[in-house]
């Protein structure tokens, strides 16, 4: 695998490089549903877990139409992830990213973004690389609502925290906001709202942020101490503030 995790992009000339820190490994997990791209970082298998959950990635097109390849432009959480110091940690892709997989269909990362075998894919590879060892699962933008909703479904993983950054926790509030078709092949956090609420969880909001707009997470969560707002910031820029603080979580 090589050191640029940007050159594995299934031939995206847009994907952006990151230097891959020689602790991490590119390990590819076959689920049931989907393979899973990961780059890990394991020095202390005892010890708690953190995995960073990417977003939607490059879902769709500046003109609105679906892209043929959903692998992220963006590293805002390979950059988190890869420059993380606790002793176990994990950048985990979203089906169809980075990988080459017959399964793949743009349903699965538009309508059936959140679907259910979507939810499984992610929580079979969370399974696989902590097992029952304390996680901590970070979403970005969808990221979140995956990790949402894989700790409520699956109660054989030990996840300590929840944290989000920029995280879409409510897709028909978010849909409802931007008047976009809902989606109707996946599952909603937003229909969970009471058991999310049981978890620990740190919720980081950019003031600026016109994609997840501030209210929809203010409405969502519970406790409102648990939203940090990182002023400047916007869906995919300006976080490089609150990176330190994001990492100590």
């Amino acid at each position: 695998m090589k050191r640029l995790l940007g050159l594995f992009c299934c031939g995206l000339t847009a994907c952006t490089s990151v230097e891959v820190p020689t602790q991490f490994e590119y390990q590819e997990i076959q689920t049931s549903t989907f393979k899973i791209a990961t780059w890990q970082k394991i020095t202390n298998p005892s010890a708690p877990f953190k995995i960073y959950i990417e977003g939607d990635g490059y879902a769709f097109r500046a003109n609105g139409r679906l892209s043929s390849n959903p692998t992220p432009h963006g590293t805002l959480v390979r950059e988190l992830a890869f420059a993380d110091s606790h002793d176990n940690v994990v950048y985990m892709a979203r089906p169809c990213q980075f990988v080459e997989d017959e399964k793949c269909a743009p349903k699965y990362w538009s309508t059936a973004r959140f679907s259910p075998q979507t939810i499984q894919a992610q929580y079979e590879a969370v399974h696989q690389i902590a097992d029952r060892q304390p996680v901590t699962l970070v979403g970005f933008s969808g990221g979140a609502q995956i990790a949402g909703l894989v700790a409520l479904k699956y109660h054989d993983l030990n996840v300590e925290k929840l944290v989000t950054i920029a995280g879409n926790l409510d897709v028909k509030a978010w849909t409802d906001y931007h008047h976009l078709p809902p989606l109707t092949e996946s599952d909603d956090l937003q229909n969970y709202q009471a058991q999310y609420a049981q978890f620990k969880q740190k919720h980081y909001v950019g003031t600026d942020d016109d994609n997840i707009v501030p209210q929809i997470t203010e409405n969502f969560v519970a406790d409102k101490a648990t939203i940090v707002y990182v002023q400047g910031a916007s869906h995919n820029s300006g976080w490089q503030k609150a990176y330190m603080q994001i990492r100590a979580d």
